[in-house]
């Protein structure tokens, strides 16, 4: 295998204003960040889930709808928080598309409960948008800030619709708009990994698309910039992508590979063959140097770290090359972790 990629991280990280709230704890980036600042900062740490997602227990969760202001004012009163990350958000594309005002009720009327209780208590706010805000329909990728909006999925309009009443509430809050969060879920079938995964363990067909391109980020590297944004005060938005793009078909051959799972499982097809509903964004790959210059340095290790785990051609996932190690465990090893922070606390 190749040397690793050289990445350099913040020498340092500000203190976090405790104690923190994490909202949306059941998907990827909420469910990850609550292992990981819970470790680090025991007790300060409350994590809030929707009341019906009934699994979902452990020390400082805490059962709390977004969409409940009268529940968050108990809970903001209780805890008095003094800063609050906020990862949730319905990003299930189709559900939004079929029910629009449930996506509306989580991803703009959440927020703005939100914002109704930090806005005036003054607590520093971290809230995570996404890159489906674009369309991707020029096919080219790169965008920057102050690229206008233009996304093609209710999800992408409703994340906009948030960013937009934070904006205008509070300008000091910090607006992350990240990719496709590469770590495991709670339900073990969410996020991009575990639902590839779990399709391929199943022996079931996964249809990915050639020509929709996202930005992966491990959700290692995420949780250290979280720290960062709580801490040092950025505002405004930023992109938070990693810098390696690939089709969801390549992200697709890279679990399948590295799991040692049947390469007839995947298949691949270009968005203009998908259904309909919903529809699907181009290529969406965001430029996050406007954050690297605010931090000095470049937070994200490319996904997958190691450039022997990109693929090459329609079917590299069905070379096995002799001596290569290929299983479920090594998959969780080195794509839903970084092992660029081995012995960092990072939510293990």
């Amino acid at each position: 295998m190749s040397s690793l990629p050289a990445v350099v991280f913040s020498p340092s990280i500000s203190e976090v204003p405790l104690p923190l709230l994490i909202t949306g704890v059941a998907g990827v980036p909420g469910y990850n960040a609550m292992a990981y600042f819970a470790a680090k900062y025991p007790g300060q740490v409350i994590g809030i889930r929707q009341a019906d997602n009934y699994r979902l227990v452990g020390p400082g969760i805490v059962a709390c709808n977004a969409e409940d202001r009268s529940g968050l004012a108990r809970l903001f009163e209780e805890h008095r928080f003094a800063s609050v990350l906020d990862c949730a958000g319905n990003c299930a594309l189709r559900q939004c598309e079929l029910a629009p005002e449930l996506a509306w009720r989580i991803n703009v009327e959440g927020v703005r409960n939100l914002l109704s209780q930090t806005v005036p208590r003054g607590i520093r706010l971290v809230h995570l948008s996404c890159d489906l805000v674009y369309s991707g329909e020029g096919g080219c990728g790169g965008y920057v800030e102050t690229d206008p909006a233009d996304p093609v999925t209710v999800y992408g309009k409703t994340m906009v619709a948030g960013e937009q009443s934070i904006l205008a509430a509070d300008p000091t809050a910090c607006i992350l708009r990240i990719s496709l969060p590469m770590g495991v879920s709670f339900s073990g079938h969410a996020g991009a990994i575990d639902w590839i995964a779990s399709r391929f363990k199943k022996s079931r067909p996964a249809t990915l698309y050639f020509d929709e391109v996202r930005t992966p980020t491990y959700v290692d590297c995420l949780n250290r910039l979280y720290e960062r944004a709580l801490g040092d005060g950025l505002g405004g938005i930023y992109h938070a992508g990693a810098s390696r793009r690939l089709a969801l078909y390549q992200i697709a051959q890279i679990i399948n590979r590295v799991g040692g799972y049947d390469p007839d499982c995947l298949m691949g097809i270009p968005r203009r063959e998908a259904s309909p509903i919903p529809p699907r964004a181009g290529n969406v790959c965001m430029d996050s140097s406007k954050l690297v210059r605010a931090l000095g340095y470049d937070p994200f290790t490319p996904w997958p770290y190691c450039e022997t785990l990109v693929p090459t051609h329609v079917d590299w996932h069905r070379e096995r090359p002799a001596g290569e190690e290929r299983s479920p465990k090594h998959l969780h090893r080195v794509l839903c972790r970084n092992p660029m922070l081995r012995g960092v606390v990072n939510g293990s």
